[in-house]
């Protein structure tokens, strides 16, 4: 699976998170998930609730 769609899968499961705790959960580098979500947020897959948390729409 790629790391964009493990990303957007633990968000929906877990809700809204921050990029450490999508690290942790998924087993992927952090570097990794910054540019996953820099990228599902430009295609408006996920949207920020609050600051440095995360959310699949």
């Amino acid at each position: 699976m790629e790391i964009m769609e493990k990303v957007l899968v633990t968000l929906k499961e877990n809700g809204a998170m921050k990029a450490g705790e999508i690290a942790e959960k998924t087993g992927i580098d952090k570097k990794e998930i910054d540019k996953a979500i820099k990228a599902l947020k430009a295609d408006e897959k996920i949207e920020s609730p609050k600051r440095c948390f995360y959310a699949a729409k």
